[in-house]
């Protein structure tokens, strides 16, 4: 595990070794680029995306999320990315961890993320000083001869190359406690679902002059905390805690804001919170860059961003049926009441002439998504049999409430397929059976579509050509009765039947195509025919 390990952290030429970690199902992220707006509303990319994400899960069950803001560049988020999965997820989490040693382990990762960018600079850096001691002393650059052109182009590149730097906000799940770790300005938010709604808790604190403990901390190291307030920005950037930016972290006594310091004043050690315990928690992880709760406060004001964010988050929990699409929806959301107010040219428009790149994570902890999310139980099966239940959604253009209805398939037990005849029950033992869990006939009336007629409308064209002849079919004692059952039970619009043409073997052979089948038809009524 150690040579592994070595060998990704120097393993420079292969910049998607994360392709191969498992991913988190069990969360989603959306993001949308910067724009900035034209007098007349349309919105341009001011620069490329410079935000980047992850959400991976070990072998050990430990899972690390991330979201990170960049800024002057791309280079230092994408190292990030890249460089804390390698600390954090071969190996050195495990469940025999205690809370103190996991504090370690992040406050280690971060220290060997930040030393190994500024490592990685060092042959840029290296270059650049070499170059500028070759240019003529006192003379500006617009006033260079030409035979020093070549140089000036070079030094544009190297200083992109080592330009930039990144806030950080990432959690860690291991054994149902929570781990917040920050530097800067992206926030962690809890939602948890209670008797009185939901209950929105900010995990981490912002490093800007606006945090008293930011401030006593600077102020320790000699510079002037009230100076420090009023101007709010340090070198562009209003976060006080940061991942490379080598300007800040080599040349702070140059800067007169930061020239008094006695030792670097911009770091990049993060806060750490937690261990949060997520035992019967019901709810969702929200990690988000700075751009996208920045945005909102530009349209609405400061103050309430989370819980405007947490609720849009709530809403879109009961349009969805994917954490992607959660996550998406909000970003987009955002995106336009922002546009939108600044095209009002209302009080706030002034405020949201642009706006960052947005990225947001959501982690799922049980919290109902979409029509799919309350199954009513399940029937108990038949002796000797097996329940297979299928959640089948049902909605109308004319209502946005969540309403369920399982249906349950009951499989007999089976014997072996000999020759494509059930050696183990008769035809009619065979048959399974769909039962409509607790739905009453008003509310099969409110399905789209007839509850039966429906389907048996093609029952013609299905057995009249699009399927192979009845007579040549050697799974009949099975594949007739299942899709029988199918065709006369199913609430759905009339199902494709080149649907059945393309795939009529495969209903002989695993009653799984029943749970296939309601799932397409309910989640693709388009294609029917």
């Amino acid at each position: 595990m150690a040579a592994q390990r070595r060998s990704l952290l120097q393993s420079e030429q292969q910049p998607s070794w994360t392709d191969d970690l498992p991913l988190c199902h069990l969360s989603g992220v959306g993001s949308a680029s910067n724009r900035s707006y034209s007098a007349d509303g349309k919105g341009t990319e001011s620069h490329p995306p410079e935000d980047n994400w992850l959400k991976f899960r070990s072998e050990n069950n430990c899972f690390l999320y991330g979201v990170f803001n960049g800024y002057d560049g791309n280079r230092v988020t994408n190292f990030v990315a890249q460089r804390l999965s390698a600390e954090l997820l071969l190996g050195q989490l495990s469940a025999e961890h205690t809370e103190a040693d996991v504090r370690r382990v992040l406050l280690q990762a971060f220290d060997v993320v930040e030393r190994s960018f500024l490592e990685s600079i060092d042959d840029a850096l290296a270059e650049k000083a070499s170059l500028q001691s070759q240019l003529p002393e006192g003379v500006p650059q617009h006033q260079l001869p030409p035979q020093y052109q070549k140089i000036l182009e070079r030094l544009k590149t190297l200083e992109r190359e080592v330009s930039g730097g990144a806030m950080a906000v990432v959690a860690v799940l291991l054994s149902n406690r929570l781990y917040v770790a920050n530097v800067g300005t992206n926030r962690a938010l809890l939602c948890k679902s209670t008797v009185d709604g939901l209950q929105v808790t900010q995990l981490n604190m912002d490093h800007t002059t606006e945090n008293e403990d930011e401030l006593f901390r600077l102020s320790q190291l000699g510079l002037d905390a009230g100076k420090l307030k009023q101007v709010g920005v340090i070198c562009g950037q209003e976060s006080t805690r940061r991942i490379g930016d080598y300007k800040v972290k080599y040349g702070y006594t140059d800067i007169d804001l930061l020239s008094a310091a006695k030792s670097k004043p911009i770091i990049a050690e993060p806060e750490i919170h937690g261990a949060q315990p997520l035992d019967g928690v019901t709810g969702f992880l929200v990690l988000m860059s700075e751009g996208l709760y920045k945005a909102l406060e530009a349209a609405h004001g400061p103050g309430q961003a989370n819980q405007e964010i947490a609720a849009m988050i709530d809403t879109e929990f009961a349009k969805q049926t994917s954490l992607d699409a959660v996550a998406q929806a909000v970003v987009d959301r955002v995106k336009r009441i922002h546009s939108d107010t600044f095209a009002s040219g209302g009080e706030r428009a002034k405020f949201c002439p642009r706006h960052e790149d947005m990225t947001l994570l959501v982690r799922n902890f049980g919290y109902p998504l979409g029509e799919l999310s309350q199954p009513t139980p399940a029937p108990a099966p038949a002796a000797g049999g097996r329940v297979y239940p299928v959640s089948v959604p049902y909605s109308s253009a004319q209502s946005t409430s969540k309403t369920s209805v399982t249906l349950s398939l009951v499989m007999p037990s089976q014997g072996q397929l000999v020759n494509g005849a059930h050696s183990a029950s008769t035809l009619d033992e065979a048959t399974p059976t769909l039962t409509k869990g607790g739905v009453s006939p008003e509310q099969r009336s409110a399905f789209p579509g007839a509850w039966a007629a429906s389907l048996r409308t093609n029952a013609a064209s299905f057995e009249g050509g699009l399927m192979p002849p009845i007579s040549r079919t050697p799974f009949l004692p099975l594949r007739q009765p299942c899709l029988q059952a199918v065709w006369t039970s199913c609430p759905i619009q009339p199902l494709p039947a080149l649907f059945f043409r393309s795939h009529w073997r495969e209903w002989a052979s695993a009653p799984a195509c029943f749970h296939t089948l309601l799932k397409l038809a309910s989640t693709k009524p388009s294609c029917c025919l």
